[in-house]
Formats: C-alpha cells, sequence, structure tokens
C-alpha cells in the first residue's frame, strides 16, 4: 500500500498546528529548490511541512513557477520568506531547477518536488549523511512512492498517521545509509562544492526524466559516493505533473533514455544491473574485512550492494569499457582492459571472492582465464559465477526446428562465444583445479509444449537429464585448492627428496639450499608446497617446520608457515 493523504486545507491546517519544535542544533545553510505549475494544493502542503519540521535560519526556499494557470502564482505573490522566479513559460524540470540553484546560496542545495510533504528531522538526517565524510557527493531519502528500490510499504490513511509513521523512522542511524548507483530527484541533496565540479542538471532532458540519473553518474565519476537514507521518510503523491499526460510521460522516458545512453555511450540500464544471486553466496561474517574482485563490474552495481551488506569489504572491479569504468570508480578501485590480456597488478593470493559474474560466455578461453585466477586467489578463497544453459528447453526446441538464432538478451545472446551444460561447467572448474561446492539451478516456468518436449527428450536420452532442460542459469560456487599436478615436477620431486632429507638429519646444508632456491624459483606457492609435502610425506613435521622456519629467520625473509 502507498499510503493515502488527502491534498486539502485540513491537511495543511493539521501540520501548521502540529506539535512540534524543529532541532536547531549546528546546520549547514540548505538551499531548497521547488518547482511548481499548476497544483497548489500540493504546493501548500510542502512549503507548510518545510516551515514546520525545519530550523528557519537553516535554509531558504526558492521556488520556480513554470508558468502556472492556476492561482498559484497570486499565492505565491503573497507568501513571506520565499525567492520566487516566474516564468512565462514552462520551462521543465531541468531549466528550471538550474534558474533555482543559480541564485541560491546554500552550503548544499536540496531539488524538492512540490508533491511532496517533509518530516520531523528530515534535514537534519539529510545532512549527518551528507557530511558523513568527504567522499559522500549527495544522498536522498525514502517514501511511499518511488522508483530505484527508495520506496517502503506504508498503511497510513491521513495525514496524522502518516507524521506518527515517519517520527519513528526518522532517527539518525548511520547502518541505515545504503550506497547507491543514483537516486531520484524528488528529494536529492548535494554538496555545493561537488555541483560546482560537475556543472548543472543537463537541459537535454527536458522536460525531464534522466536528469536524475545523469546528475549520479557524473558525482560517481568525480570519485564521490551516493547515500540514500532509509533513517529519514517523507511522503511523496507521485506523478503529479504528469498524471493526466500518460502518453506524453512514455515517450519523453523513451527519448531520454536514448539521450542518456548517446551521452555516456553505455546503455546505463544493463551496466547498473545489480548480480543478486551471486551476492547470497558470500559467507563471510557482516564486519569481516575481505577482498572482493568483480570482473566485468559495470558501473559498480554488484560491488555496492556487497558494500551495503558487508561494510568492511574493500571491492575492486575490472571493465573492459573506459567509459563505465570512469563511473565506477567511484564505487571501486577499478582496472580497464580484456580480463584475458590484462597483467594485473594484484598481490597473490589477495583475493577471497572472485566474481566472474555473466562472463565466462563472453570470453575465448574460459578455462585459461580461471586457471589466471587461481594465482589471485587466497587459499580458501572461492569463486562466484554464473552461465546460462545451452540445454535449456527453448534452445532445444529450437535446434530441432532448424533454426539457431542470436537475440540481443538470453542465453544466445547474440556476443556469446560459449555454451555450457551443467557437465561442461563442472568439467571448466574441475580443470583448474577448483573444488565445486555448490551449484544453484535457476528455471524459468515451462509451457504445456515445453513440457512435452521435455518428456520426449527424456523418452529418447536420459531421465536423469529432465531437470536440466528447465534450468536457464546455473550459479556456481568453486573453492580454490592446490594442484596436485605440481607435485609432479621435477623440482616438487627433488623438494620432497630434499625435506625427507631434513627429517632424517642428513644432508642438512645442501637440503636447506636446495630448498629456499625453490623459495627463490617459487615464492608465490612456496608456502603451500612446503605445508603440502610435509604434510604428506614427512613423519617429524614439526621438527622439519622449524628448521625451515629458523632458515627463513637467518635469511630474513618475513612469511609464516602454518
Amino acid at each position: 500500500m502507498k499510503g493515502y493523504i488527502a491534498p486539502t486545507m485540513e491537511s495543511q491546517e493539521f501540520i501548521k498546528d502540529y506539535d512540534y519544535e524543529a532541532n536547531n542544533e549546528s546546520m549547514k545553510f540548505t538551499s531548497i529548490i521547488i518547482l511548481t505549475y499548476n497544483q497548489l494544493n500540493f504546493t501548500k502542503l510542502c512549503i507548510e511541512s518545510i516551515r514546520k519540521f525545519t530550523p528557519l535560519e537553516n535554509y531558504e526556499i526558492i521556488v520556480v513557477d513554470n508558468n502556472s494557470t492556476d492561482d498559484t502564482v497570486e499565492w505565491l505573490e503573497n507568501q513571506e520568506n520565499l525567492k520566487v522566479i516566474y516564468n512565462k513559460e514552462n520551462k521543465g524540470f531541468p531549466a528550471g531547477c538550474n534558474q533555482g540553484m543559480v541564485i541560491s546560496k546554500g552550503d548544499n542545495l536540496l531539488l524538492l518536488n512540490n508533491d511532496t510533504i517533509v518530516t520531523p528531522n528530515w534535514l537534519n538526517n539529510l545532512q549527518m549523511a551528507l557530511y558523513s565524510s568527504n567522499d559522500i557527493g549527495a544522498v536522498g531519502c525514502i517514501s511511499n512512492n518511488c522508483s530505484n528500490f527508495q520506496e517502503i510499504q506504508v498503511n497510513y490513511t491521513n495525514i496524522s498517521e502518516m507524521l506518527e509513521f515517519s517520527t519513528k523512522i526518522n532517527v539518525s542511524t548511520p547502518s541505515a545509509w545504503d550506497y547507491r548507483l543514483k537516486l531520484i530527484g524528488y528529494c536529492y541533496m548535494i554538496k555545493r562544492e561537488v555541483l560546482d565540479k560537475i556543472g548543472l542538471l543537463d537541459e537535454r532532458f527536458t522536460p525531464g526524466n534522466y536528469e536524475d540519473d545523469d546528475l549520479s553518474l557524473r558525482i560517481l565519476s568525480e570519485g564521490y559516493k551516493l547515500f540514500l537514507c532509509k533513517d529519514t521518510f517523507i511522503h511523496h503523491f507521485g506523478s503529479v505533473s504528469f498524471a493526466n499526460e500518460g502518453s506524453i510521460f512514455s515517450q519523453v522516458l523513451f527519448n531520454n533514455k536514448i539521450k542518456i545512453q548517446e551521452k555516456w555511450g553505455f546503455d546505463t540500464n544493463y551496466h547498473e544491473r545489480v548480480k543478486s544471486g551471486i551476492i547470497g553466496l558470500i559467507d563471510s561474517d557482516l564486519m569481516e574485512s575481505f577482498n572482493v574482485l568483480d570482473v566485468g563490474c559495470g558501473i559498480g552495481g554488484t560491488l555496492l550492494e556487497i558494500n551495503n551488506k558487508y561494510r568492511n569489504a574493500n571491492l575492486y572491479g575490472i571493465e573492459t569499457s573506459e567509459a563505465v569504468a570512469k563511473v565506477a570508480k567511484g564505487v571501486c578501485s577499478v582496472l580497464v582492459g580484456d580480463i584475458e590480456k590484462l597483467e594485473l597488478p594484484y598481490k597473490t593470493k589477495f583475493f577471497d571472492y572472485i566474481l566472474l559474474a555473466d562472463m565466462l560466455e563472453y570470453v575465448i578461453d574460459p578455462w585459461e582465464l580461471i586457471k589466471k585466477m587461481k594465482k589471485y586467489l587466497k587459499k580458501d578463497g572461492y569463486i562466484l559465477a554464473n552461465l546460462p544453459n545451452i540445454m535449456h528447453v527453448s534452445v532445444l526446441k529450437n535446434i530441432i526446428n532448424g533454426r539457431f538464432k542470436y537475440e540481443d538478451i538470453g542465453i544466445l545472446n547474440k556476443t556469446h562465444i560459449r555454451f555450457f551444460t551443467l557437465a561442461e561447467i563442472e568439467e571448466l572448474f574441475n580443470f583448474a583445479s577448483y573444488e565445486v561446492t555448490s551449484i544453484t539451478a535457476n528455471p524459468l516456468e515451462l509451457s504445456p509444449s515445453d513440457s512435452t518436449l521435455i518428456h520426449a527428450l527424456c523418452a529418447l536420452g536420459n531421465e536423469n537429464l529432465r531437470h536440466q532442460y528447465s534450468i536457464y542459469q546455473y550459479i556456481v560456487k568453486a573453492k580454490n585448492k592446490l594442484d596436485l599436478t605440481r607435485y609432479e615436477n621435477d623440482d616438487m620431486v627433488n623438494l620432497k627428496f630434499k625435506l625427507m632429507r631434513l627429517d632424517n638429519n642428513i644432508d642438512l646444508n645442501k637440503s636447506l639450499e636446495y630448498i629456499f632456491d625453490m623459495y627463490n624459483k617459487y615464492k608465490e606457492d612456496f608456502v603451500d608446497d612446503i605445508d603440502y609435502l610435509v604434510a604428506n610425506h614427512i613423519i617429524n613435521k614439526k621438527q622439519v617446520k622449524d628448521m625451515v622456519v629458523a632458515e627463513l629467520l637467518k635469511r630474513n625473509i618475513n612469511i609464516l608457515l602454518e
């Protein structure tokens, strides 16, 4: 339920008479910019709520009227403590906001829709989040009516119930500040210094929509972060300006989606996707510090959601598109390039998790890629991946009818160059010496004809494969493990024998000399090699390890054996 408040004089009077004294704690000065175009009742409620719930000396209200034809202009002319710009034509949302921002004097600027009702402690909470760190560029709040997952369920039916509801939420709580890739412009608060750096709203998006997406992308591109403050709730009636212009709104939305893709050089909706199925495979403690690499990170949506759950996670990304990576730098430490060709600068055994989500089907040699990533994965680290299933019945149905048609999206995406069944997925990870600890299957709902075809396929082939025909995608969690074939090479065989000689107190100096020749040759794997060989081939394990440790100290080598 989205909640209901009557936009009436009674609601306005209730706010005016509400028993509340705004918290006059130290706050930076805020310029609140509101656009109006008719809908006077909503404007009255909005401005009355600001006056009630915001300390007077800490803000200014700038109203830009876009040539209203009702009584809005007359009402505004009779108001005190407002800065008003009266346009002779409807300039749209971006241009109108820019007019207000140009004349503003606040340390921070807040774009606020006129169809909102602000609530107790709203501005204090937003400022607490905005100035919690130098790298926070802008903040937004939650509401009863908003896209971008900024909406929560409510059940109030009048202004009194709404204010009571908001009072319970509006308690400053840093753990309720979520990192976001974008914020919706109905309540958008940005630092002055950040706006000065990135510029005003882009008026190519007139009359409105996607200008807030663009603003968010520019903030991230400058290395700043965005917070959604889940500890701040305001009421939003929603879509008042476009309520009677559904077809026009849809066309504007479509046109501006094209404009933002042309401006940024990539599909913003695609590259902001969150691979939520992958996130659920991370099983670290919530407060644990760990390193995670997302290969094909887009603008960082998945990494941000990991960071929202695991606040001490260290985020790294790799992205092929320089334009996309420019935005992602506001989220993580990002490299640009082809993962198959890049020389990676990371330390060996650095990452706890490496994400290969929607990735392995795009690369030329997925077998070599996951072997390559093994070097950078901790001993007990995990690869998390998802892969489409070429055995899905929709693909097979087309094949038996003589078609293998590539699509823009889906299993047969025209950019896919590798295809997998469940058996090939298991072989892929076994080839690179990973232990597959879990495979989760994502099925699609089957039509009656799909079920009939699957029944026929099982009659011709293996009944045990029935379930695989309905699976669209597999999500894999694979644990790093030692590649035991390495211990068949001459160096490792000789290393084993030298350790055995230490075990038997034979030729100690020469044996140690050889062991540390192997250290110089295999530094990255030395500890694992010693641990494995001692565990599997040495009788006096502690004695031999103590001898190796003593030699490590003697040579000023700072590594630890288990």
